[in-house]
């Protein structure tokens, strides 16, 4: 190996590290016997797990970000699907325009976009509601929504869709029945990306928590103002359980989409 290709190599893994080790100090932090956080942990114990899934608070802003997280999963699966299709299949001068708008959130800082959302949803009523939370998350998760569909969709043949076409299928059908059982696997994948945004973003949902409904991160930042228990390692080492299985499914829908190109290209 060359120098270069070892400092790339050094760069690449200082910055694994620099990822990993916070996790690495957080997880072990969750089994400690005390009361309050500290490292290296003090005993052994799984009492706070026990605690969170025995708390009914904790419990209530969990299925309640589950289901914001589902809702928001199936918006940017269907919408994104259609946003992507018109920028594949139809691309014209706007298409720069429109993925411009698409690469927006990204950009843009989180609490930038938080309070503007804020301030529109308290005009529009929508501050506090499932559907705020859920258009609000749709925005932030659509580009990964359509980038991961829109990596499949630019290696579908449009010839295909055509030939449906012409045997009497309409465009909607042709895309039902040719195009969207090739990239199901990419389209599930950018649920499951959006799904896991959903779920932990805690940004805008300081902004939009109502009085009573709030989501897991939300009820997080509120536990650690009044009470830093080893409760909330606890609850970070089964968002990071969930984090794994959900790049594990996309790996696995990665793998099934690969076949699909195969099959096709047979």
């Amino acid at each position: 190996m060359n120098p270069r290709s070892l400092l790339l190599h050094a760069y690449v893994y200082a910055v694994l590290v620099f990822i990993l080790l916070p996790i690495l100090v957080i997880l072990p932090m969750a089994f400690s016997e005390t009361t309050y956080l500290t490292f290296p942990p003090q005993g052994l114990t799984l009492s706070w797990f026990g605690d969170f899934f025995t708390d009914s608070r904790w419990m209530a802003s969990t299925w309640f970000s589950v289901k914001i997280a589902v809702l928001t999963a199936i918006t940017t699966a269907v919408v994104g699907t259609m946003a992507t299709y018109a920028l594949v299949r139809g691309a014209n001068a706007m298409g720069t325009l429109f993925q411009a708008f698409l690469i927006g959130p990204i950009v843009v800082p989180h609490i930038a976009l938080a309070v503007a959302l804020y301030l529109f949803f308290q005009n529009a009523g929508l501050s506090g509601t499932t559907l705020g939370y859920v258009l609000a998350h749709s925005v932030i998760a659509m580009p990964f929504t359509v980038f991961t569909v829109a990596a499949a969709l630019t290696s579908v043949d449009p010839a295909l869709e055509d030939a449906a076409m012409s045997c009497g299928a309409s465009r909607f059908n042709a895309f039902r029945l040719v195009t969207l059982p090739i990239i199901l696997p990419n389209v599930i994948s950018g649920a499951l990306f959006a799904f896991i945004i959903s779920f932990d973003e805690p940004v805008i949902a300081f902004f939009l928590a109502g009085i009573r409904d709030k989501t897991l991160p939300r009820m997080m930042f509120d536990d650690i103002e009044q009470n830093l228990t080893p409760i909330i390692p606890a609850i970070a080492v089964l968002l990071t359980l969930l984090s794994i299985l959900v790049l594990l499914a996309a790996a696995v829908l990665k793998h099934m989409a690969d076949r699909n190109k195969g099959a096709e290209g047979q």
